[in-house]
């Protein structure tokens, strides 16, 4: 039975993320928002819909260590598997731009979690805990980031310079009628809320049956699952030729993740650390930091199979460790 919660959460998150952001983004096009808010705002926050459902719904039913764990963990696999993976289909370009302010800032944010996460060490308090101060901070973190969103977004376009490229399926967005846009909306979210239940249900019931802590159901089997919608988006990007895409998509994810999904869960409800170690938290930094080196150093500023490869290599190491330690 909680196989069956599990997959059918997941089914009810993957369509209510779709939806969503298939209504919302007819709804912008048609009140004239540019093309490139939406897929900077609007598509970001639909492929990021299933880890902000699934975290609040943990912190709600107390399960913290799911819900820090599908940030940490959806962030760690976007970074490794889904840039390793989108890789290995195609060489992924790098912009200047994204490899001096965007990557950065990525590493910046994994930074802040490492700190705000580390009461014990930092603060000799008795337990790790992301309380509500910490949550406004990075909600305020968030509101900073949204602000050079749309600072990018209203910049004119510099000519030849391809610092941020609009890609080709943002110019392909679906006008819908007015009252489809807002069913799918309306449909969109209660499937995401629904179906975010279900998953942790499920998640919650096979962790206690097999014995396996929750932090390592939401570090691997909850993070990969809501990771589906941004490993989608990368391989179809690669596919067509746009792998380029993948890097925007797993930057934008990463920062709403943490700033906006963590944000809003620890200020609903204090969030106690009790499975998530410093080792999860410093292997998200590294990861990041990887990322950037491989960027800034190698095949100018282009990730390329062998890198893809290690990166995946790593991620597998890291699950392997996880595994060995329970």
């Amino acid at each position: 039975m909680n196989i069956l919660f599990l997959i059918g959460g997941l089914i009810l998150i993957l369509l209510g993320a779709n939806g969503l952001t298939d209504g919302a983004a007819s709804v912008a096009k048609r009140l004239r928002i540019p093309s490139i808010v939406i897929g900077l705002t609007i598509v970001a926050f639909g492929t990021s819909a299933p880890e902000l459902t699934v975290s609040v719904s943990s912190a709600l039913k107390g399960s913290a260590d799911i819900a820090i764990g599908n940030v940490v963990g959806s962030n760690i696999f976007n970074t490794l598997m889904i840039v390793g993976c989108t890789a290995l289909f195609a060489p992924i370009v790098i912009t200047r731009n994204t490899l001096k302010k965007e990557i950065p800032l990525c590493i910046l944010s994994s930074v802040v979690l490492l700190v705000c996460a580390n009461d014990v060490f930092l603060d000799k308090a008795p337990e790790n805990i992301l309380n509500r101060v910490d949550g406004l901070l990075l909600l305020c973190f968030f509101a900073i980031f949204m602000g050079y969103t749309f600072a990018i977004a209203s910049k004119p376009s510099t000519g030849g310079q391809e610092e941020h490229p609009v890609p080709e399926e943002e110019n392909e967005i679906k006008l819908l009628p007015w009252w489809k846009s807002v069913l799918y909306i309306i449909g969109g979210l209660a499937a995401l809320i629904y179906g975010g239940q279900l998953f942790v249900n499920g998640a919650t019931g096979i962790a206690r049956n097999l014995g396996v802590s929750e932090s390592i159901i939401g570090l691997t089997l909850v993070a990969g699952g809501t990771s589906l919608p941004e490993l989608a988006t990368s391989i179809v990007a690669a596919l067509k030729k746009n792998p380029e895409i993948a890097i925007g998509n797993v930057i934008g994810s990463n920062l709403f993740n943490i700033f906006f999904v963590l944000g809003c869960s620890a200020s609903i409800t204090p969030l106690h650390l009790s499975g998530i170690t410093n080792f999860d938290l410093l292997t998200l930094v590294g990861s990041c930091i990887l990322l950037w080196l491989f960027g800034l150093f190698f095949a100018k500023r282009t990730i390329t199979r062998i890198e893809g490869s290690i990166m995946i290599l790593c991620y597998v190491a890291y699950t392997v460790v996880l595994i060995y330690n329970t």
